[in-house]
């Protein structure tokens, strides 16, 4: 008995904690999302009505316009928006800074520098963001004025054509860092014989890199692929001290139409909040099982 007793009681405040801050306010998220709401005073059972007012509304997707007219799309398109590029620069610059750097003497000091984007705030990090994309002050201006392009300077989160793409582009210097951590894990745990083994079998350097780097590397993908698509799909802070979902909900996003509709919208509507929230929860839970399941198969 006391064999058995003894593990539940180093579980149990682990236990109190997940009940507390995950599992209750998980339920009573859901329970929300289907009640009606008059301000903060429930008025009783509402069924779907307020997933489907939160999925017929433009700002979340928006059907009247298309990838060719640019934004605002809608914060669930804008989001897919975000993943597709955002994830791909990520891991790619993050694999590539990890090989270049895996020999160069004080090379962790030039990591160290470029994993700082994940050591700041990242409400810090959508501070500087707007720094960055000032017409005048900003230095991405600055490179385009010194190589005789300064006709293109603008301050370019300001407007709705160029908003969307200078945050995910932000985003992608502020997460790099991360995915060459990861991978510099994975290359530190590449046996040296297998290189040694393909050199003396005349494999070249690509080669080498395609047949051994890459596929000895795929746990750290998968972990790589997995945080940076949930990192994207919950994105908010950047995007709500950057741009705060404009100009004209051109960077709005799942997370910002959910804080909005609770803190800002008059009266406030915590149905259709908590719908949000339970959609994004959804979309995400549904990503990880996936990402989960592909992992477990691949072992």
């Amino acid at each position: 008995m006391r064999r058995n007793i003894t593990p539940l009681l180093f579980l149990f405040p682990a236990l109190i904690l997940l009940i507390t801050f995950v599992l209750y306010p998980t339920v009573a998220t859901i329970w929300t999302s289907f009640l009606s709401w008059r301000g903060w005073r429930s008025t009783g059972f509402a069924g779907l009505d307020n997933y489907m007012e939160v999925l017929s509304r433009s700002s979340i997707i928006n059907l009247r316009r298309s990838f060719l007219k640019g934004p605002p799309l809608g914060a669930l398109l804008h989001n897919i928006i975000w993943v597709v590029i955002h994830v791909p620069l990520s891991m790619f610059l993050g694999l590539l800074l990890a090989v270049l750097l895996r020999r160069v003497k004080g090379g962790f000091l030039i990591k160290s520098v470029i994993f700082l984007g994940m050591v700041i705030p990242m409400v810090v990090g959508g501070i500087l963001l707007r720094f960055i994309y000032d017409e005048h002050a900003g230095v991405v201006n600055a490179m385009l004025r010194a190589i005789g392009l300064g006709w293109m300077a603008r301050t370019w989160t300001a407007y709705p054509d160029t908003a969307l793409l200078a945050l995910i582009f932000g985003s992608v210097w502020i997460w790099t860092g991360f995915c060459m951590i990861v991978y510099s894990a994975g290359l530190e745990g590449i046996p040296e014989e297998l290189y040694e083994a393909a050199r003396i079998d005349g494999a070249s350097g690509f080669q080498i890199f395609r047949h051994i780097t890459i596929p000895m590397l795929k746990p750290a993908t998968m972990t790589n692929l997995m945080m940076t698509v949930l990192w994207d799909l919950k994105i908010f802070d950047i995007v709500y001290v950057a741009t705060f979902g404009g100009p004209g909900r051109a960077t709005t996003v799942l997370a910002l139409e959910m804080y909005l509709d609770l803190f800002f919208k008059i009266p406030s509507n915590p149905g259709t909040a908590a719908a949000i929230a339970t959609l994004l929860t959804l979309i995400t839970l549904a990503f990880a099982i996936y990402m989960v399941r592909v992992a477990m198969v691949r072992k």
